[in-house]
């Protein structure tokens, strides 16, 4: 045992653990290696002597081998399908921009959102490091380190993340809250990727006279690429400062790893060498459960494996308690110090340097938004957490989606996916807990906020997702890049499917873009990058442009349909579709291709007129007049009645092949053993026929968010009718996404499948409806005032439960409740439900 101590810590276990909890009997995953190929030189071969027959028959041998394999490599590169082939075309990340200070500025930072605190850098075989904790609950130790709600935090989530070089986080675990903060220094002597400090402050939540807290904290370092990390000597020349780690890498040069504490702890460590690093909560609670049963104590075996890539070092201390991290690398031609820079980032310089980066974010926020002083300041505090959360929810990722292949493609045995090729992407996540990966509908979404915050790094982001697009225009609608990710993926997610599209939202970023240029809201050099970034992208937004176009038509001229439904399924009240990002969203109820989805066509109207936008930007006159008549077809307005407007309802709808007597029954199953299985099979009651689909909801409402209702039509007035009545969308707490009067309304589609887009109240539509309502009480028209005050109730509706659930709960939620306005889904899902705070700040569309 190896003591920093005053003070001697408690950690004995009282029980033996299960689930999640410490495991005091396991082990650890074996090592595995996998072998490289060597590579034949045909130089070699060629400098044999011809001196005779039989020399030269042997060369002449060798040769035709050599030819053959050459060829037969040549042949299979070129055989590639086309499916995992890259767009021919230059990618975005090469453009100079994202190159040079604004690579260097993001190398490090919190890219690990799955983790509750973790850092890597933007390289694919980085240098990782995180936080873990013990929990205690009823008694029971458990270990923290990947986001789940099976660990039942209070509440956790940055309340302060600028994207860049700062961050502050709170969690609160029980009675312990811990405060984690991150600062980045680019100074002239650090390294490429500059240095970086992590402040960890422990907490009691209730005071308890009668007992002392312990915590138990885990900081590690690990290399994914394997290499060796070294353990420190301990105490170093700074007072009450040790020496943790240190190493070398390519990229950075020579680091280490310091920690100042003037708290008195104890302090154990372990090493371990393996190629599987998300296991790595595993790793540790084998050590600590071994440790557990020999000596009595939570406490890591203070040994290490030979050449280590991870080393893990625990701190055990009374609470309250607070330590400093630094990390600090210097290249091999550097002269300074590193003593200086230690110093710089801990103690009191860091308590320095993390206020005036709050005091920064605070201002920027302000300046950004310009929220009104009408809001109270909970609003403004969940703003700033909405804010941050997204910020602080960017990853990087890298690795190969898995590309479903049709039953009737050549396969290896066993198989039934081909991989991508290798790829990163630089993305915002939906959700820490649940899904800490990258989505392609909502990214659109997430970068309405962010743009508005800093505009390069929007820039980068949408830049990485359009850099995935393969030869014929396809983007994976859900990237599941390396280990790591995949580890929080169910198997039936994994599989993307190239036949499927997903929302092109990342049109809706693009149009604020090009009309902010239009309206000379960005400085000089902001419309520069813009417009050179614009330029480049165009060929990219084309081909995906012309992706859907061809893979999504419809029967009919100029119509579109969602593909991927299963149209054989017995199981589901409504197949879903799952392409459209409205998964159970009622849509006819026998899939073909008959159907015409009423979202898609409004996407579509979007994208080309965004494509005709941008082609004015850049000059580009006739691809634009193209655009632009594709974008006048598909907003014209008799046509889009003629198709999807029900005069009866007032309202637009779907049209298929649809019934609405269907419902699920239970039925006998074969029975397993000697009781009997009962599962809900679909019944259909009635033949369906061709006609419009009658579920009135979101869906219902995508002509009017996209502004293709003229403002004098009757029919707008019909859209205000639906929204405002409560019988129909209209609640308290926002609109829902289904009518009352669906048959559909809150059914649930299969046995396990509870209404998801079939009632609740979900924020990004809530969004681009009230920016309709903004656009339209702001344009002549008999229906305007009528427009504003339902925007004003709306709007006012939507922040003050979003506030309220903060408030209760500490979380922004995936969805909310239509009945009581309760958060629901996925917590911490701080994706699109950030949008509350252009919500607050009134920022919409304004093109």
């Amino acid at each position: 045992m190896t003591r920093i101590s005053r003070r001697n810590p408690r950690g004995k276990p009282k029980s033996p653990p299960d689930g999640d909890q410490l495991h005091t009997d396991g082990s650890s995953n074996p090592n595995t290696r996998i072998p490289g190929g060597r590579d034949r030189n045909a130089n070699r071969i060629m400098s044999f002597t011809l001196k005779s027959l039989f020399f030269s028959g042997i060369l002449l041998f060798i040769i035709g081998l050599f030819m053959k394999n050459y060829s037969s490599n040549s042949v299979n590169k070129s055989m590639r399908p086309r499916v995992v082939t890259p767009l021919p075309a230059p990618k975005l990340m090469d453009l100079s921009m994202f190159e040079g200070e604004h690579k260097e500025s993001l190398y490090w930072g919190t890219y690990r959102p799955h983790v509750y605190f973790g850092i890597r850098a933007r390289t694919p075989q980085s240098l990782l490091a995180g936080l873990m904790w013990i929990g205690v609950k009823d008694g029971r130790y458990f270990m923290r380190h990947v986001c789940q709600d099976s660990d039942e935090l209070k509440t956790y989530g940055w309340t302060h993340h600028n994207g860049r070089d700062y961050g502050r986080q709170v969690l609160v675990d029980q009675n312990l809250k811990l405060t984690t903060s991150f600062l980045k220094s680019m100074e002239k002597e650090s390294s490429y990727g500059g240095d970086w400090a992590v402040r960890i402050e422990a907490q009691s939540e209730v005071l308890k006279e009668e007992m002392e807290d312990t915590v138990h904290l885990f900081f590690y370092v690990a290399e994914e690429g394997g290499n060796a990390l070294y353990l420190g000597s301990g105490r170093s020349d700074i007072p009450d400062v040790y020496i943790l780690a240190f190493g070398s890498r390519n990229d950075i040069g020579s680091w280490q790893l310091h920690l100042e504490s003037k708290d008195g702890f104890e302090f154990h460590y372990a090493g371990f060498k393996t190629n599987h690093i998300h296991n790595l909560s595993e790793l540790v609670q084998t050590n600590l459960g071994v440790q557990a049963r020999t000596v009595g104590r939570l406490q890591l075996s203070d040994t290490s494996d030979d050449a280590p890539n991870i080393l893990v070092f625990q701190i055990s201390a009374m609470i309250p308690f607070k330590a400093d991290i630094a990390f600090v690398s210097r290249s091999s031609g550097s002269s300074s110090r590193t003593e200086d820079g230690v110093r710089s980032l801990l103690g009191e310089s860091l308590t320095g340097r993390l206020e005036q980066k709050q005091k920064q974010f605070d201002d920027k926020f302000e300046r950004c938004f310009n929220i009104s002083d009408e809001l109270n300041s909970d609003a403004i505090t969940v703003g700033k957490a909405a804010l941050g959360n997204l910020l602080g929810g960017i990853g990087y990722f890298y690795g190969q989606s898995k590309i479903s292949l049709p039953p009737s493609s050549k396969r290896l045995p066993g198989t039934n996916y081909i991989s991508y090729w290798p790829a990163e992407l630089y993305t915002a996540v939906p959700s820490r807990p649940f899904f800490p990966r990258g989505f392609l509908w909502d990214e659109g979404f997430h970068q309405l906020l962010i743009w508005r915050w800093d505009v390069h790094i929007s820039l980068d982001i949408i830049g990485h997702w359009l850099d995935l697009m393969n030869a014929d225009g396809w983007i994976p609608r859900e990237q599941i890049l390396g280990a790591e990710a995949l580890s929080k993926v169910p198997s039936e997610f994994v599989l993307q499917h190239p036949t499927n599209g997903n929302p092109p939202t990342l049109f809706l970023v693009l149009r604020d873009l090009v009309c902010g240029i239009k309206k000379n809201k960005f400085t000089a050099s902001e419309k520069n990058d813009i417009s050179t970034f614009l330029r480049q992208a165009f060929v990219r937004l084309d081909a995906w442009f012309k992706w859907f176009n061809t893979t999504q038509s419809g029967k009919d001229a100029n119509t579109y349909y969602w593909h991927g439904r299963d149209n054989v399924t017995t199981r589901e009240l409504n197949p879903k579709s799952l392409s459209s990002g409205l998964d159970d969203y009622p849509r006819a109820s026998h899939p073909s291709e008959d159907e015409r989805h009423l979202d898609l066509r409004c996407w579509m109207h979007l994208a080309a007129d965004c494509m005709s936008s941008i082609s004015d930007i850049l000059d580009d006159s006739d691809i634009g007049k193209e655009y632009g008549l594709t974008a006048n077809l598909l907003s014209d307005f008799e046509l889009l009645n003629q198709m999807h407007f029900d005069q009866n309802n007032g309202a637009y709808f779907d049209y298929g092949n649809h019934t609405e007597k269907v419902r699920l029954s239970w039925r006998l199953a074969e029975a397993a053993g000697n009781h009997p299985n009962r599962e809900l099979v679909r019944e259909v009651l009635e033949k369906p026929v061709l006609r419009l689909v009658p579920h009135i909801g979101y869906v219902s409402l995508f002509p009017f968010m996209s502004r293709l209702i003229p403002p004098d039509s009757w029919m707008l007035e019909k859209q205000l009718d639906l929204i405002s009545n409560t019988s129909t969308l209209w609640t308290n707490f926002g609109l829902r996404s289904l009518a009352k009067t669906s048959s559909l309304y809150m059914q649930r589609n299969t046995e396990h499948d509870p209404p998801y887009w079939r009632g609740p109240i979900w924020m990004n539509m809530n969004y681009m409806i009230l920016s309709a309502l903004n656009y339209y009480s702001k344009v002549d028209g008999p229906y305007r005032d009528r427009a504003k005050t339902i925007y004003n109730d709306l709007r006012n509706n939507l922040i003050r439960n979003v506030v309220r659930n903060y408030k209760e709960t500490g979380y922004l939620w995936e969805q909310y409740d239509q009945k009581k306005g309760k958060g629901k889904g996925a917590r911490l899902f701080t994706g699109w439900t950030s949008l509350i705070v252009l919500i607050m700040a009134e920022a919409y569309a304004e093109c």
